[in-house]
C-alpha cells in the first residue's frame, strides 16, 4: 500500500489548491466562514468522487496499460510537475500533468489510446470556454431574477450567502466526482486497486488537502484571481460546478483553475468589464502547453532510469 502514498500526496496538494476555485471568493469576502467552508468542501467531495467519479478514473486508466511501478512514476511524475509549475507561478491544472505523465508510460509502452486521448485534449480546449458561456447566459439569467426580487440589503445578504453556500456544495461534489480520476486512475489501471477503491482513497486525500492546507490559498487566491461582488462571485461559483460536472458525465477530468478563468471572462464579456488581465491569459496558455510536456518529459525520464541496470565491470 505504500505505494498508492505518491497518489494521496497527489490528492492532498490537489485539495489543498483546488478548493480556492470553489470558496476562495466566498471565503476572502467573509461571506463564508473558513471552517464551513472546508466542512462543505471535503464532506461533498468525498460524495462526488464515491457517487460519481467513476467515469473519469475509466477515461484516464484507458490511456495506456500500466504494472505497478509505472503506476507509481506516473504519480510522482505529475506531482513533481505541479510542484515546479507552482514554484514557476503558473496556474497549473493537475489534470494535464496527470496527463501528460500517462502519456509518457504510452509512448514507452508503445500502447496508447489516441481517440481517448483525443477525448481529453479537446475537452481541455472546451473546458474555459464552457465555463465563460455558462457564466454569460447564467449572469443574465440571474440577474433579471434577482433584480426584481424586493429584498432589504439584509435579505439580499442571507440570500446571497445561501447561494454561495449552495453553489460551493455542489461545486466541491462536481470536484471530487471529476478530480478523484487525477489521484488514483493510474492504480486502478494497474490492477492495485478496484474502481470503488480508488473514488475513496482518492476522495478523502483530497478532503484532507482541504481540511488541513487550503486555508491560506482559500484566503488569498480569491483576492488574487478577480476582484468580484457577491452576486458575480454566486454567479462563478455556480458556472464553475456546471461546466466541471458537465466533463464528469463526459468521463474527463479538467481543470477547475481552468474553469473558473473561464466563468470570470464571462462575467467581463457580460459587464463589459476587464476582469482578467491580459498578463494572466499569457500565464494560462504558457501552462496549458507547458504543463502536460513537461509531465510527460519527467515521466519518461523516470522510467528509464527506473530500468537502468548497473554493469559490474570486467576485470
Amino acid at each position: 500500500m505504500l505505494s498508492l502514498l505518491g497518489g494521496v500526496f497527489l490528492g492532498w496538494s490537489l485539495g489543498a489548491n483546488d478548493a480556492s476555485n470553489i470558496f476562495g471568493t466566498a471565503v476572502s469576502s467573509k461571506m463564508i466562514r473558513f471552517r464551513t467552508a472546508a466542512f462543505l468542501g471535503s464532506a461533498f467531495v468525498i460524495l462526488g468522487a464515491l457517487f460519481s467519479g467513476q467515469a473519469g478514473i475509466e477515461t484516464l486508466k484507458g490511456l495506456t496499460s500500466f504494472d505497478l511501478s509505472q503506476a507509481v512514476i506516473s504519480s510522482v511524475a505529475a506531482a513533481l510537475t505541479v510542484t515546479l509549475m507552482t514554484l514557476l507561478g503558473l496556474p497549473v491544472s493537475t489534470s494535464q500533468a496527470v496527463v501528460g505523465a500517462i502519456l509518457g508510460i504510452g509512448f514507452l509502452n508503445n500502447q496508447l489510446n489516441v481517440a481517448g486521448l483525443g477525448k481529453v485534449v479537446l475537452c481541455w480546449f472546451g473546458t474555459p470556454v464552457g465555463g465563460a458561456l455558462v457564466a454569460f447566459f447564467l449572469y443574465r439569467a440571474m440577474a433579471a431574477v434577482y433584480n426584481r426580487l424586493p429584498l432589504t440589503l439584509f435579505d439580499s445578504d442571507r440570500l446571497l450567502r445561501a447561494g454561495l453556500v449552495a453553489s460551493g456544495a455542489y461545486g466541491a461534489y462536481a470536484l471530487g466526482a471529476n478530480n478523484v480520476a487525477n489521484v488514483t486512475a493510474v492504480f486502478v489501471g494497474a490492477g492495485m486497486i478496484t474502481v470503488p477503491a480508488a473514488a475513496f482513497i482518492g476522495g478523502v486525500s483530497i478532503a484532507l488537502g482541504i481540511v488541513t492546507f487550503s486555508r491560506p490559498v482559500m484566503e488569498t487566491v480569491g483576492k488574487r484571481l478577480v476582484s468580484l461582488d457577491p452576486f458575480s462571485a454566486l454567479v462563478v461559483s455556480l458556472a464553475l460546478a456546471l461546466t466541471i460536472h458537465f466533463y464528469t458525465l463526459v468521463g474527463v477530468p479538467v481543470s477547475s483553475s481552468q474553469a473558473v478563468i473561464g466563468s470570470v471572462l464571462g462575467i467581463g464579456i457580460v459587464k463589459g468589464s476587464n476582469t482578467v488581465s491580459r498578463m494572466t491569459l499569457k500565464r494560462i496558455l504558457v501552462a496549458w502547453f507547458l504543463t502536460p510536456v513537461v509531465a510527460c518529459f519527467i515521466s519518461l525520464a523516470l522510467t528509464v532510469a527506473s530500468r537502468l541496470q548497473y554493469i559490474h565491470p570486467v576485470v
